[in-house]
């Protein structure tokens, strides 16, 4: 019998196999090769981790309402020259929930990039990736393709900003229902103040929406966030945040007829200590949910814990 792949799985599975097939080919040099004035750069990371979360919010890597456990594998070849560098990245989280009922859930991810300096200043880079079974603002399983370009302008090194716009495709998972889709604009905007080694402010603004068919899925949303990050020792750093997220449901609607808005005040503390190839990051967040669909008030604490290494 022939078995039928489908062709999103067919490119994770595609992604995953590129990515581990370059890697493995230039892993054998202790350093990254040179050919000419390029060089290979192959890496990898694995990381495994716990969560704790009264509540969660739908703009994570890991939406965990409860305990779990996670694992998280990357592979990834870079290919840079000066002033140009190219990168394939595969990426995977494995989410094993603990309590009777709750079912795991993973997440893939492939990543194709090029990014292209212009003198000191200036660097532009175009994205694309593909995210199989992630959990979105608007449904818990999307298929996502989206596509990105990032201008950086760093006249000096205290001052950064950044800009992405970012074009998303999506397709939901209905379960017994049929699929839908939709689609929409992201736009990023980022200030970084830099006051020494891994001493920074950063301000982070971003704006999105999605236009579907189905009116479950479509919505706008805006959120603001601010950071500081401040060096302890040389691999241990603390980064403070506080982020407000708000999020307008299109066919999504209360009892009295209005559309649903929520809102999401979350601060939140990291700990993030780097001893050589390690990465061992801890994370505390409270989060403070409103919304004028009373059901939809809650607050709740959300811990991590994650330990890695980098290859």
């Amino acid at each position: 019998m022939i078995k039928v792949v489908s062709p999103r799985r067919g490119c994770v599975a595609f992604g995953y196999a590129l990515a581990a097939g370059l890697a493995a080919l230039f892993s054998t040099s202790a350093e990254a090769q040179s050919i000419s004035t390029w060089k290979f750069d192959p890496d990898a990371r694995v990381e495994v981790g716990a969560v704790s979360a009264e509540t969660a919010t739908r703009d994570e890597q890991i939406v965990v309402n409860g305990d779990a456990f996670t694992f998280r594998g990357q592979v990834g070849l870079d290919l840079e020259d000066d002033d140009t560098r190219f990168r394939v990245e595969a990426d995977r989280i494995e989410v094993v929930r603990l309590g009777e009922g709750r079912s795991d859930s993973n997440r893939d991810r492939i990543t194709v990039m090029v990014e292209q300096e212009f003198d000191d200043d200036w660097e532009v880079q175009v994205r694309g990736r593909y995210y199989d079974d992630l959990i979105t603002a608007e449904s818990s399983d999307t298929d996502e393709l989206q596509g990105s370009v990032r201008v950086t302008y760093e006249p000096v090194r205290e001052h950064r900003v950044r800009v992405r716009g970012t074009w998303r495709e999506r397709e939901y998972d209905n379960g017994s229902d049929p699929q839908t889709t939709g689609q929409g604009p992201r736009v990023d905007v980022g200030y970084r103040h830099r006051m020494g080694r891994y001493h920074y402010i950063n301000f982070d603004l971003r704006a999105e929406s999605i236009t579907s068919d189905d009116p479950e899925r479509g919505y706008n949303r805006e959120s603001a966030k601010v950071s500081y990050t401040q060096p302890i020792t040389p691999d241990l750093r603390v980064r403070p945040a506080l982020e407000v997220i708000e999020t307008r449901f299109d066919g999504r609607l209360t009892p009295d007829g209005d559309r649903r808005k929520d809102r999401l005040i979350v601060p939140e503390l990291e700990l993030h200590w780097w001893p050589d190839r390690w990465r061992v990051e801890a994370e505390a967040k409270y989060i403070f949910s409103s919304s004028n669909l009373p059901t939809r008030d809650r607050e709740g604490y959300r811990l991590t814990l994650s330990v890695g290494y980098v290859f």
